[in-house]
């Protein structure tokens, strides 16, 4: 129960506090102070009616404290208020609204990605540096680099505590998205507590923009993904979304979801998160509409211009029943000198079962090979030996 409270607490914490005392390391410094007097104090006195309060005023204290300690500070306490006395005179709503502000400075443009995407998940998911080190497979030393990297930018370029202007926000709403789902696709891709810390983060940037039907989107993508994860995998294999054992599926995430989209879709979004989350909800109907699918890729490939789209609709319109049609588009972006995908996995993996599909066996042999060469995982090494042993 206090880790819960801990996690849900943590950057809404954070964030009050940053922008009290105007320093990322303080007010961590702070904040795990509070957080280890509760740990102390709570098993004894039970958890407060409003943890997070409480968890503010204990820190401002405990901050405010230590500035007094240091004697080179001692000309800034008359910048601070006073200590809050009574844990309930700490607003929540304001707590809210700079955790809003915290999560924009995290994904200021300024900072390069690696650092938006690790001080995401440290200041508003509380991981430690060392499951953030892990997730991302780079060592501890490394990762806490890059997040002193990240705070001291923040700090030498006074890179503001605030949500951006209106004509600032769509271009940094869209870097903040793009953050979390970038963290969402670590997870997917085998770490799942990651991925449940990106739906956690889109679920409260959802709740803090409830007017944006992107954001909307994006958490109900995530949350449809993440519903069918136990059934992805057979131990280490691969399984691909025909023969995944349904049963396995979250329904009540799915149905999370779902309302999630309709959301989006009730404050009129088209947007490519909301493209996306109308297809993960559509492959998770009893009978799949696969024609639908692809026009909802061709939809996608229009705001993007991406070619992994264009090989995504490729794989509907097979599905739908036209794998030469299928064949043919990915053959066309396999002319595209342009578009570098001759080290993507799925173009040759995806071209292998077209060309198997046709009885082209030899083809489909070179594509399968091509691909695990490729392959860096073991669900999709084991996955592309079985197909080449199948034909």
């Amino acid at each position: 129960m206090l880790e819960q409270v801990f996690r849900d607490e943590w950057g809404r914490v954070l964030a009050s506090l940053v922008g009290f005392l105007g320093d990322f390391d303080k007010a961590e410094d702070a904040a795990q102070e509070a957080f280890a007097i509760a740990a102390r104090r709570w098993p004894e006195s039970g958890v407060p009616a409003n943890p997070g309060a409480w968890l503010v005023t204990t820190a401002r204290n405990r901050a405010i404290d230590r500035i007094r300690r240091e004697r080179t500070l001692a000309e800034k306490i008359h910048l601070l208020p006073p200590p809050e006395p009574v844990v309930d005179e700490v607003d929540d709503t304001v707590i809210k609204d700079e955790r809003l502000e915290l999560i924009f400075t995290c994904c200021h443009p300024a900072l390069p990605l690696e650092g938006q995407v690790a001080l995401t998940l440290r200041a508003l998911g509380g991981l430690e540096t060392a499951e953030i080190a892990r997730a991302f497979l780079v060592s501890e030393e490394t990762m806490k680099r890059r997040l002193s990297r990240a705070k001291a930018k923040i700090k030498a370029t006074g890179i503001p505590f605030a949500v951006p202007g209106p004509r600032l926000l769509p271009d940094r709403l869209g870097a903040v998205l793009a953050v979390i789902y970038l963290i969402y696709n670590e997870g997917y891709s085998g770490r799942v507590d990651l991925g449940a810390e990106a739906v956690r983060l889109g679920r409260v940037l959802a709740a803090l923009m409830p007017d944006e039907p992107e954001a909307h989107g994006l958490l109900a993508l995530m949350t449809i993904h993440h519903a069918r994860r136990r059934a992805r995998f057979s131990g280490e294999d691969l399984v691909l979304l025909d023969d995944q054992d349904r049963s396995l599926w979250d329904a009540s995430q799915i149905a999370a979801g779902r309302a999630a989209l309709d959301r989006a879709l009730a404050l009129g979004g088209r947007g490519p998160y909301v493209v996306q989350a109308t297809i993960a909800s559509l492959q998770t109907r009893e009978r799949i509409d696969w024609p639908r699918v692809a026009e909802m890729y061709r939809r996608l490939a229009d705001l993007t211009g991406s070619p992994v789209v264009e090989l995504n609709r490729a794989v509907a319109v097979a599905q739908a029943g036209d794998p030469v049609e299928a064949l043919r588009a990915v053959e066309a972006l396999r002319a595209v000198d342009r578009l570098d995908l001759d080290d993507y996995l799925y173009l040759h993996s995806t071209r292998g079962e077209l060309l198997q599909r046709l009885g082209r066996d030899t083809e489909a042999r070179a594509a399968y090979r091509r691909a695990l060469e490729l392959a860096t995982s073991t669900p999709e090494r084991r996955f592309l030996t079985r197909r080449l042993e199948q034909i």
